[in-house]
């Protein structure tokens, strides 16, 4: 049986919850939303979790656009691949579910694929903050639309990027 363990990192749009074992990062998910609000855990310090603080404090003060850790990602294999495409989305830029389903392979998969998004398990690392309806509307984020909004605002900002272009 796996040991988790737990920490958490203090972010501009709140509280985030890391999880890991021995293989790596499980998760990284806000702690309270508006569907769910979760109990903190007792903390554990970790070299991995100083890590992907680390990352994060860049990520926030547009110092870092992609993240290197190690993640444990379980799923089906159409839920990786969806996972592995939203990770080649481009910082400051957006796509619609529509394009990630080209992306997957089949067009009427846009469901599935909106369905995977919204069960990534590592906001902001894995950026299905990126992906938006066709008519350019924010749909869908687990961690909140308002976060979606701050993040992609966010992401506008730093100078060498542009966001809401459709690739």
């Amino acid at each position: 049986m796996e040991t988790l363990i737990y920490n958490y990192y203090s972010s501009p749009i709140g509280e985030i919850e890391l999880a890991a074992d021995d293989e790596g990062l499980l998760w990284t998910k806000f702690l309270e939303t508006e569907k769910n609000k979760r109990a903190k855990q007792a903390e554990t310090e970790s070299a991995l979790f100083s890590k992907v603080k680390e990352q994060f404090t860049k990520y926030f003060n547009n110092e870092l656009d992609n993240f290197e850790l190690p993640l444990v990602i379980r799923g089906t294999d159409f839920q990786k691949t969806v996972w592995q495409k939203l990770t080649l989305i481009p910082y400051g830029k957006t796509i619609s579910y529509l394009t990630l389903s080209k992306q997957v392979g089949d067009v009427k998969a846009i469901r599935a694929v909106a369905s995977t998004n919204g069960k990534n398990r590592f906001c902001i690392i894995i950026p299905c903050h990126r992906v938006i309806g066709s008519d350019g509307s924010l749909t869908g984020y687990a961690g909140d639309l308002w976060r979606k909004k701050w993040l992609l605002e966010h992401e506008s900002k730093n100078k060498n990027y542009q966001t809401n272009l459709f690739i």
